[in-house]
């Protein structure tokens, strides 16, 4: 079919089935974003309690359970400093991705452009050509430091052909974050204009940096055009639920719904309550902070490690990136190397944008800190 031609994958299957497939338990799980950190207690219990309820096991409400709705658009009213109608501003879809296809459905004609980051997550850009969209993407620069994007550059991305500008911060894979002077700059470029700005909030809160934590939602001129899209998976470390949800304004919300009801009809029935729970707990905000408090440790060891390599350090997220060009070997090559001889699985990111097949990533959240102690020894084996 014609919307599968520009569409690879996401190579991250083959991988984890090849690793699968090795049952070795010395074999470090690097290549797919999963997490050892457990979920939230009060998660754990409400999901057990779930099991004997009756309206747990319902396609109804479609558009997701009532108290889920209203934890999730106070969760992201509480970042946007606004207020969501919880009831009019907000779908439940299956995971964070199901909202983001269901999103671009919703706002994006079949030769529309989308604006977005270089590299980035595959699944974002696959989802962008399956709904007929065409990628426009902006540069990131890789520094020792960490990343950088132009504002100019980004805000100069958008046309008269743009529908939508799809950016994620903290963003998969390369934990680059974007700040006021990013959204200022799309402020002004989408004065006047039809596009959306889709922002994708999975990660937002797995920050390593010092720098204000700014939601587009805040600066004037985006927030009656911003639609969040947020998730359990990674800040509620609740992957297996397959909880995710949209809020913006009723206008479009009410055309996702539309979509939703089109495609994946319903989310999963026993995970809702959980998911409303821990996102409501008193003690949400100092449960993540754990959490992030233990991924910044696991990121500062591998670059700490790997300081003899072209590792950019990232700013947040889940994943770092090593530039396998500079030392001359294909990321496809490097990924091989390690997994026979380092004893490591990590993802070569082909298709993840254009500057993408320069790239190896290494995800730090599925290893704890004592797995990782070799990991220098294990490179110098395997790329000497």
């Amino acid at each position: 079919m014609s919307r599968l031609q520009y569409i690879p994958g996401i190579g991250v299957d083959h991988l984890g089935d090849r690793a699968d497939q090795e049952d070795d338990a010395s074999l470090l799980r690097m290549e797919n974003l999963d997490t050892d950190i457990r979920p939230p207690a009060v998660a754990l219990e409400r999901t057990k309690v779930a099991i004997d309820e009756d309206e747990a096991n319902s396609y109804l409400p479609f558009q997701g359970g009532i108290s889920l709705r209203h934890a999730a658009a106070a969760h992201v009213g509480r970042r946007a400093g606004r207020a969501y109608e919880p009831l009019r501003e907000c779908v439940i879809t299956a995971g964070g991705l199901n909202g983001v296809l269901n999103t671009l459905l919703a706002t994006v004609e079949p030769g529309d452009e989308v604006v977005m980051v270089d590299p980035i997550y595959a699944g974002l850009v696959n989802r962008v050509r399956l709904v007929g969209g065409v990628p426009r993407f902006v540069a990131l620069t890789a520094t020792e430091s960490g990343w950088t994007l132009d504002p100019g550059e980004l805000a100069s991305a958008v046309t008269a052909r743009t529908a939508a500008v799809l950016m994620m911060s903290p963003a998969m894979p390369t934990g680059s974050v974007l700040g006021s002077t990013h959204w200022h700059a799309l402020a002004r470029a989408l004065d006047g204009h039809r596009a959306w700005l889709i922002y994708d909030a999975a990660m937002e809160r797995i920050r390593f940096d010092d720098a204000d934590h700014v939601h587009p939602a805040q600066v004037p001129g985006l927030a009656e055009r911003t639609i969040t899209i947020g998730a359990a998976s990674k800040e509620l470390r609740m992957i297996g639920w397959r909880v995710g949800w949209v809020v913006g304004p009723e206008r479009i919300v009410s055309d996702i719904n539309l979509v939703g009801l089109s495609n994946v009809v319903c989310q999963v029935g026993l995970a809702q309550e959980a998911v409303a729970a821990a996102l409501s707990a008193s003690d949400a905000e100092e449960d993540i902070q754990r959490a992030v408090d233990n991924w910044r440790a696991r990121r500062d060891l591998i670059v700490d490690q790997l300081s003899w390599l072209p590792v950019v350090p990232p700013d947040g997220g889940w994943s770092l990136l090593i530039d396998t060009t500079q030392i001359g070997l294909s990321p496809a090559d490097a990924s091989e190397l390690l997994f026979t001889r380092g004893r490591i699985a990590a993802t070569p990111m082909n298709g993840w944008g254009p500057s993408g097949e320069k790239y190896l990533r290494l995800v730090f959240a599925n290893e704890p800190a004592e797995r990782l102690h070799d990991l220098r020894s294990r490179f110098q084996a395997a790329w000497g």
